[in-house]
């Protein structure tokens, strides 16, 4: 086990599934999944997307999407609208009820940060936090 926790790879590996499993079992009071507080999130941030940036932006395949947008709408949390640019394209919107969601979904994921982070002094937290947008954000060839 000690060669496995010298890989940093396999570390962030194992981090994600501790907090993907403690994400998503708090998310399932409302019967979300991370994927789904992901989008509700990113709807948060804008006016309305087309699917195809929602794809893009989270790293889902564009059937994903579909599904989930599915899922939200069918939940009251997001509604789809023709594009007034290209009809063929579906702008994604977060409504009222979403939002709400959303803020009650964020105090729940905080709770999961905090505990997967207790171990880290608030500066370290800090910068944790600035080294993973650093490495998470696509690089030119992405």
């Amino acid at each position: 086990m000690r060669d496995l926790h010298a890989d940093t790879g396999y570390l962030l590996y194992r981090l994600g599934l501790r907090s993907g499993r403690l994400f998503n079992a708090t998310l399932e009071e409302s019967g979300l999944r991370l994927r789904h507080y992901a989008l509700l999130r990113y709807l948060a941030s804008v006016d309305g997307a087309p699917q195809r940036e929602l794809s893009e932006r989270l790293g889902y395949d564009p059937s994903a999407i579909v599904s989930l947008v599915d899922d939200l709408e069918r939940f009251g949390f997001a509604v789809r609208t023709a594009s007034p640019a290209d009809r063929r394209s579906r702008i994604v919107a977060l409504t009222d009820r979403g939002r709400d969601t959303l803020r009650d979904t964020g105090k729940g994921g905080r709770r999961v940060t905090d505990e997967l982070l207790a171990p880290l002094h608030p500066d370290e937290r800090a910068t944790l936090h600035a080294l993973l947008l650093r490495i998470a954000e696509p690089g030119p060839s992405e």
